[in-house]
């Protein structure tokens, strides 16, 4: 098998970690899951209510996340909102995970971009959104290219925060035993957005991600922009997905250990 004998850890969050360990296992890796985020709810459902009852008045919804669908339609179902009540909006998916996951409530998407950034979402959007409501659903930090481009494209935009990450500090033991470990030392260690990045960092402190402590360890990008971000924080991707999703992920991890 491809990957056999191949140690890697998941960083992705503990409900999202399956899709690409099952993955990785069918190619023969060994597959240790070390969440280096944690999905929470907001503070605040206000917001997202708000924009839920009012949601007539919106043109388009765009979703950038898995996460951000399941949050939106979990708090649908608290306010005994059907699907049937967003069935008007034109939808925007920024990747094929996050266009399967609108689709289970029966909803059609739209516009998926060729590649799943947001700047390939603004430009997929940026001619077909002047004089619309906007309603973009989204984690509580995140970047600010959708809405402030679409802005600048005339469209009234409404960012809405449905959910947030935080860092789940019990991981950092078990990475830290991982990574110290002979026996347990990855081989490749992966990185599904900017937030596994920066918190993986945190997990593991600055001084042992910079000391030596990752010789011999690939670190495995999904797109560029968490390539970007492992380099702003001083490391460097040495697998980078050529289709930035979790199937093209495993194949470069596929294709550098081949």
């Amino acid at each position: 098998m491809p990957l056999s004998g191949t140690r890697v850890v998941i960083g992705r969050a503990k409900a999202q970690a399956a899709s690409l360990a099952k993955l990785l296992r069918q190619r023969g890796a060994a597959v240790t899951a070390i969440p280096f985020i944690e999905i929470r709810k907001p503070k605040s459902f206000k917001p997202l209510d708000e924009a839920l009852q009012g949601i007539l008045e919106y043109d388009w919804l765009i979703l950038t996340s898995v996460n951000g669908v399941e949050a939106l339609f979990e708090r649908m179902k608290k306010l005994r909102m059907e699907p049937g009540w967003i069935a008007h909006l034109r939808i925007a998916a920024i990747g094929p995970a996050t266009k399967e996951a609108i689709e289970k409530h029966g909803l059609d998407v739209h516009v998926v971009p060729k590649e799943y950034v947001a700047e390939s979402v603004v430009k997929a959007l940026k001619k077909k959104v002047e004089g619309r409501r906007v309603l973009l659903v989204r984690a509580k930090v995140a970047r600010d290219v959708i809405p402030n481009e679409l802005c600048r494209a005339g469209a009234a935009v409404d960012v809405i925060e449905a959910y947030e990450t935080v860092l789940p500090k019990s991981s950092r033991a078990q990475l830290m035993a991982a990574l110290k470990d002979h026996r347990k030392r990855p081989d490749v260690i992966t990185f599904t957005s900017s937030s596994t990045a920066r918190n993986f960092v945190e997990l593991i402190g600055e001084k042992a991600a910079y000391s030596g402590m990752l010789d011999g360890v690939k670190l495995a990008s999904i797109g560029p922009v968490t390539t970007a971000t492992l380099k702003e924080l001083g490391l460097k991707a040495d697998i980078k997905a050529k289709e930035y999703t979790i199937p093209g992920l495993v194949e470069a991890i596929e294709a550098s250990c081949r």
